[in-house]
């Protein structure tokens, strides 16, 4: 494994890191998730991120994962990056949710319960919020700091504006800095070269992919036949627009796996490296259902060198001038 500095921050974080977005709750035997965490370290994944609402239900897979630590994985814990993330609805009622001083800190403490931790390394405001000051946010987290109950902070799914309001609010009140955006890239969705990246870069702000490879479509997975119309998958990588929107990128992903299969790489792993190869991305955060993926995955660090012309077939084939 490789490592890289998030950000203009001393923290370094694994080129591949392991979320628990999905497959780490109560509909997942636990053993399968103990082999995939252990195996996960053992091959240099030091990073685990997880959220609130990751289940299911939500909260599951924060408990799971603290059961993990508790089995044994506990004694490795000043090696591991752990992070979390609140925003969205996880108990009914006005704070809940959202970017409130309330809801983070009260978000941050049922975590630290769940997963029985002192602190996380990095915990993440998951969503925008724009009810809420954005400097009340930035507080609730710059406070969490100061209590010992989190090193790092960041923020999920901000556009650049949000991002660039973050930054303004922190400058002005000397609030803790941002250390990571998280967000959604991937070689059919780069929405974030032009709106996201160039903030982070700017604010020194260290990127974490996630969904690097588009919830299995940059995997060998759909290249056969598109996931049921109408799905989740479907949906969000085609902002809703249809069947025909999601038979292209059918259509790109068996471009892009000829161009793997020429590389000598699987399509999974060039679609990590492509991602890897932007300068602002500290990391790549993949799902695993099976300890066989993550190795797949893993093997994406020995093939990042793209030539420029490699770059330029990438983007034709996805539609980027």
């Amino acid at each position: 494994m490789k490592y890289r500095l998030c950000g203009h921050s001393g923290l370094k974080l694994p080129l591949i890191s392991l979320g628990l977005w999905q497959n780490f709750g109560a509909d997942r035997p636990y053993r399968t998730q103990e082999a995939i965490v252990h195996r996960a370290f053992d091959l240099g994944i030091t990073h685990f991120d997880l959220a609130n609402v990751y289940g299911p239900p939500g909260g599951e897979a924060e408990k799971n994962f603290g059961k993990i630590l508790r089995d044994g994985m506990g004694a490795y814990r000043e090696e591991m990056v752990i992070s979390t993330k609140a925003g969205y609805r996880i108990w009914p009622g006005p704070y809940g949710d959202g970017g409130s001083r309330k809801a983070i800190i009260t978000a941050c403490e049922q975590s630290l319960r769940r997963t029985g931790l002192e602190y996380f390394d990095i915990f993440y405001h998951h969503r925008q919020d724009t009810e809420v000051p954005i400097e009340e946010t930035m507080a609730a987290l710059d406070q969490l700091v100061r209590q010992g109950k989190a090193l790092y902070i960041g923020v999920s799914s901000h556009d650049g504006a949000r991002l660039a309001a973050a930054d303004e609010a922190i400058r002005a009140r000397s609030l803790t800095p941002l250390t990571s955006l998280m967000s959604r890239y991937n070689l059919l969705q780069r929405q974030d070269e032009i709106d996201k990246w160039p903030v982070a870069a700017e604010q020194g702000v260290g990127g974490v992919a996630f969904c690097p490879l588009a919830q299995g479509l940059l995997t060998d997975k759909y290249l056969e036949g598109a996931p049921p119309p109408g799905s989740r998958l479907s949906s969000e990588l085609t902002g809703g627009s249809g069947d025909s929107a999601m038979r292209e990128n059918i259509g790109r992903a068996r471009a892009l796996n000829k161009m793997a299969v020429e590389r000598g790489q699987t399509l999974a792993q060039m679609a990590l490296a492509w991602v890897l190869h932007h300068p602002v991305i500290a990391s790549a955060l993949i799902g695993a259902s099976s300890v066989a993926q993550v190795e797949e995955n893993v093997g994406a660090i020995v093939g990042m060198e793209f030539s420029a012309d490699d770059l330029a077939r990438i983007d034709a084939i996805t539609q980027v001038q």
